[in-house]
């Protein structure tokens, strides 16, 4: 949600900030609905503060009507009956005060559709063509055979999508055997390496959520076909980010509590209406898939640099993994609703001989707080004021699978295990067809 005040005071730079996110300028109507809204509460209050003082005045005149003689009830009676035609009509100020809510939704509802305004550093842009390589790590591996996609060689290994397209339907899939003891190696490898190396602090969250906190992370209402609703109108969450940004809805945090670090292994339930035909095969798109969330509430001042800190995090799973990756800055017309500033992390698939998104890091600076109500008191003050959040991939699960599988693929379909993995693999240092 963005600041009415700074809409006000600068319509011109908020119209200029949208348009490079490919949004029509919004700022007239939005300060239309404010200037009837304020407009309208202010006569409203108005109405209020003049029958009260009348009120105020009918009071007095009429305990002295009481107490007065024959002679000079009369004349006080006139006096009172002419304040109370003063009065005015009670319909009228619940008239201010309808159309006042009125604006007030208009404008809220708007404000709502809008997304977040581009970091000054990101760099101009209408899609992922003009985003920007800020860093590469690793070397791509060399095979002495035609690298496969883990799909051709994957179904050997436990990779079944048969048995799951005749229970579950498209982008589904099952994990058997020596492939779901690998994606359960990774999961409990990212959460020790993101808990004991960076501080982040466990959460098993709900799967389910209700509209206010789907809205409070920004799925809601714009991405309401990316989402599965249940039968008793909760979400399936798409990422874990929406159960754990919302622990601090509603909240005046101290400022000696930020930074908050949360991070979670869960399932994540995303309808991808928007890629039809796209990576229909293999686990790169579908529709159930588990990720490691990372998640950070911290001050205005932090957040930039907390930003850096939970790249890094992303970074390092894959470089203990051994997995060559590249860092990107997107631009502003790629990123996510939510976000002020993006850098995706791309791991290099040489069954695709491309880099594909593995992690997506995002800096909403009070984007999402607004929404949510989520507030800090700096310590001695007594005003208060948003804080800012930040989430991010560490990384997904399915698609550090797809990469190790690629990337440690040998001839015959036999997968060698990162070092890394192999504590988590009971000693295993290889997957065998």
């Amino acid at each position: 949600m963005h600041d009415i005040r700074l809409i006000r005071d600068d319509p011109t730079a908020f119209d200029q900030a949208l348009a490079r996110r490919g949004v029509a300028p919004s700022s007239e109507t939005i300060l239309q609905h404010d200037a009837i809204r304020r407009a309208r509460m202010t006569m409203a209050e108005q109405a209020v503060a003049e029958r009260n003082r009348i009120s105020a005045a009918i009071g007095p005149l009429t305990k002295q009507m009481m107490a007065a003689s024959d002679g000079e009830r009369p004349v006080l009676a006139d006096k009172i009956t002419a304040l109370k035609a003063t009065l005015g009509d009670k319909t009228e100020i619940e008239q201010f005060e309808r159309e006042a809510a009125e604006a007030a939704s208009q404008l809220d509802a708007q404000l709502a559709a809008l997304p977040n305004l581009p970091a000054p550093d990101v760099p101009d842009g209408v899609n992922e063509d003009f985003n920007v390589v800020i860093s590469e790590q690793g070397d791509h591996k060399l095979f002495a055979f035609t690298p496969r996609e883990h799909f051709d060689f994957g179904p050997a290994l436990g990779l079944d999508f048969e048995s799951a397209q005749t229970v579950s339907g498209a982008r589904f899939v099952y994990l058997r055997g020596p492939i779901a003891r690998l994606s359960r190696a990774l999961g409990q490898f990212m959460l020790d390496l993101h808990t004991t190396g960076y501080g982040y602090e466990e959460v098993a969250p709900p799967l389910l959520v209700r509209d206010e906190a789907a809205f409070g992370t920004g799925q809601l209402p714009k991405f309401r076909d990316d989402l599965f609703q249940t039968t008793d109108g909760r979400w399936l969450i798409p990422t874990a980010e929406v159960s754990l940004t919302n622990l601090v809805r509603e909240r005046v945090l101290s400022a000696t509590e930020l930074p908050i670090r949360f991070t979670a292994l869960t399932p994540c339930f995303r309808s991808e209406a928007g890629a039809a035909g796209r990576d229909t095969r293999g686990l790169i798109r579908q529709h159930q898939f588990d990720k490691i969330e990372l998640v950070s509430i911290t001050t205005p001042d932090e957040s930039e640099g907390e930003h850096e800190r939970m790249t890094q995090a992303a970074e390092n799973v894959l470089d203990r993994l051994d997995l060559p990756y590249r860092r990107m800055l997107l631009c502003a017309g790629d990123m996510g609703f939510t976000s002020k500033k993006t850098y995706d992390l791309e791991v290099w698939l040489p069954g695709q001989s491309s880099y594909r998104e593995i992690s997506s890091c995002s800096n909403c600076g009070d984007f999402q707080a607004r929404r949510m109500a989520a507030r800090y008191r700096a310590t001695g003050e007594k005003a208060t004021r948003f804080v800012h959040t930040l989430n991010g991939s560490g990384v997904a699960i399915g698609r550090a699978l797809v990469a190790v599988l690629e990337n440690y693929q040998q001839d015959g379909g036999v997968v060698h295990v990162p070092e890394a993995l192999i504590p988590y693999m009971g000693g295993a240092t290889r997957l065998v067809p």
